[in-house]
């Protein structure tokens, strides 16, 4: 069965005002989703004991981590079921579906008993959590970049889906500025205690908040003009069936990315704890302070690639991810200079931008906007949970048994792997498949 790329377009396109309205509009949910996603993350040095009883703080954070990771192995199920739907009822049903799961999960952590008062049962409930938004985060960023893509005009699509990323960082950094106000009202004891359940019930709310504004987002161009009747209905078999090479290149392009992006920022705040001997409050003030510098960078590095191509952008943060990440983190690891390690991380950071601000436009390029949803999510949701759900886990697994340098390299190894197909790949700037301006 031939698949039909033919369509009639909708000459009636969104103003700017509309557009910069909804873009907006679906970033700020994207914040939200994402804020609530990292605040596990975040939070784990103080709650890891009341779910992870074991002594240890290094045994407690690998048990807590693989949690995180356990999150990940919904997302490839997310990404299938609600990247179908967004293809299928429409971008802005699937980001208020994604969404909603999102405000259940944080509020199901909020209300979570500790190991102490119901035994086994405690974990039990933080992994159920972990699933649900899991799945709400598998269903997000297909839904998100390619909203945010369609939605974007043709000259501008690198500047605005390069807000996806920044809307990710935006909510990390809120999870962290969280964490860090916390710190200064609350004891540590406090923080532990009870303190960590007060950011999954600030997440519950805003997602709430969220579900009101995206009821009341406008539908893109290319969803509506889709051609139904003669298209292939999105499905994960018409996606692998007619588009295997797109789907592969999106698996590529995630692979190092994800990989390098969690190293950066999820387990950086950790890495400076445990290997470097800040403290957490320290630690915490470098990570957001690096954070913050890498989500501005987001809009340059997008129009940058508007002007010069994306392919060019995304061989620059191969090169440096393959040249830089070993000697980076290593001169982390030996420093006790808050600066010098705010300065450091920075620098590798630069790099990692070259993927996360083209990310969502690459791969949105490469898909026809029937499948659009789905050839984004479904791809790169496995690779995410390959390399991005085990980024910590890795990295803490190599500590664990004294070869914490393994992490590096593997991180560096993965970026070369990728760096070789981005010299080959054609540059979507030119090749893209959103047909609409």
């Amino acid at each position: 069965m031939q698949q039909n790329n033919t369509v009639v377009l909708n000459q009636h396109s969104p103003d700017k005002r509309t557009r910069i309205k909804s873009i907006l509009g679906g970033s700020a949910g994207n914040l939200v989703e994402w804020y609530d996603w990292f605040a596990y993350s975040m939070f784990t040095l103080y709650f890891a004991k009341s779910f992870f009883p074991a002594g240890n703080q290094t045994v407690e954070l690998l048990q807590a981590a693989a949690v995180f990771a356990v999150g990940f192995l919904m997302r490839p199920i997310g990404a299938w079921m609600m990247g179908i739907f967004a293809d299928r009822r429409g971008r802005k049903a699937g980001l208020t579906l994604s969404v909603t799961l999102m405000c259940i999960g944080s509020l199901l952590i909020a209300c979570a008993p500790t190991y102490e008062s119901v035994g086994v049962f405690a974990p039990i409930v933080l992994i159920i959590a972990r699933l649900l938004q899991g799945l709400s985060v598998g269903g997000e960023y297909g839904a998100s970049a390619t909203y945010l893509s369609e939605m974007a005009g043709k000259n501008r699509r690198g500047l605005f889906s390069s807000f996806q990323y920044m809307t990710i960082m935006a909510g990390q950094l809120l999870a962290l500025f969280t964490l860090i106000i916390l710190q200064q009202v609350l004891t540590d004891q406090q923080l532990t205690d009870w303190g960590w359940r007060i950011p999954f019930f600030i997440g519950a709310i805003l997602a709430l908040l969220v579900f009101v504004i995206r009821r009341g987002m406008v539908e893109t161009e290319s969803f509506k003009n889709v051609n139904r009747e003669k298209e292939v209905k999105s499905s994960a078999f018409a996606l692998f069936r007619y588009h295997p090479k797109a789907a592969l290149a999106v698996i590529f392009l995630t692979a190092g990315g994800t990989l390098s992006f969690y190293a950066y920022t999820t387990y950086m705040q950790k890495f400076l704890v445990n290997t470097s001997g800040f403290s957490k409050e320290t630690a915490t003030m470098i990570s957001a302070a690096a954070i913050f510098v890498f989500m501005c960078i987001q809009p340059l590095v997008g129009h940058i690639s508007d002007k010069v191509g994306r392919k060019a952008v995304m061989i620059f943060f191969g090169v440096g991810g393959v040249l830089f990440t070993y000697p980076v983190f290593t001169l982390i690891a030996n420093t006790t200079n808050a600066v010098w390690a705010l300065s450091l991380i920075i620098f590798g950071m630069i790099f990692v931008a070259g993927y996360t601000a083209t990310g969502a436009v690459i791969k949105s390029e490469l898909f026809p906007s029937h499948i659009r949803a789905l050839g984004v999510a479904l791809p790169y949701a496995i690779a995410n949970t390959i390399f991005g759900g085990t980024s910590e886990l890795a990295a803490l697994q190599f500590k664990n048994i004294g070869h914490e340098n393994y992490y590096f390299i593997y991180v560096s190894v993965m970026c070369f792997i990728c760096l070789i197909y981005f010299i080959k790949m054609k540059d979507q700037k030119q090749h893209s498949l959103i047909l609409e301006d």
